[in-house]
């Protein structure tokens, strides 16, 4: 059996059909045996067999994607990238983290394009972009005495609490 990826592009699937057709063109096999073949399911290579009775080759073919196109061009998304990349402070924001709220702003402000917050999220899960959240620390923290505390007393500390669990006294 081959590896079959969980996401095919709008290509691969073209030619997944095509390769179906062209099964069923030959008329060797039943619809069953060449969704096992292509890995799909029966209903799909039934629906296959119909287009391509009413259409042809041409009803197997990818059509268009529904929806509304993108208002931000691939060159702005490229820069919109970049932009983020760079970071929230850079970016002219107080703190370094983005939120969906100050990429919508940026998108407004560099664009002129508005998009709604759930959209902008939509679009960064597209890109690959994950929600993080930052870990919090204080600003006071300094990270020299947290290792040299670790180092030094975190041990004596620990191997103190295991003698004293060796000799309890339980009345």
């Amino acid at each position: 059996m081959t590896w079959i990826p969980k996401v095919l592009t709008r290509e691969q699937m073209q030619q997944r059909r095509m390769e179906g057709g062209r099964l069923l063109k030959q008329g060797r096999l039943s619809q069953a045996e060449i969704a096992r073949q292509v890995a799909v399911s029966r209903m799909a290579v039934s629906q296959w067999a119909r287009r391509m009775n009413a259409k042809g080759w041409r009803g197997l073919r990818s059509h268009n994607s529904p929806g509304r196109p993108s208002r931000l061009s691939r060159d702005q998304r490229r820069s919109l990238l970049r932009i983020l990349k760079r970071g929230a402070v850079a970016a002219g924001f107080r703190t370094d983290r983005w939120t969906l709220a100050r990429i919508q702003e940026v998108i407004e402000r560099e664009f002129g394009i508005r998009y709604q917050l759930n959209y902008v999220g939509e679009l960064l899960h597209r890109w690959d972009w994950s929600v993080q959240q930052p870990v919090a620390r204080a600003i006071e923290r300094d990270d020299q005495l947290v290792k040299a505390w670790l180092r030094h007393d975190w041990p004596r500390i620990k191997k103190g609490a295991a003698l004293a669990r060796h000799h309890r006294v339980f009345r």
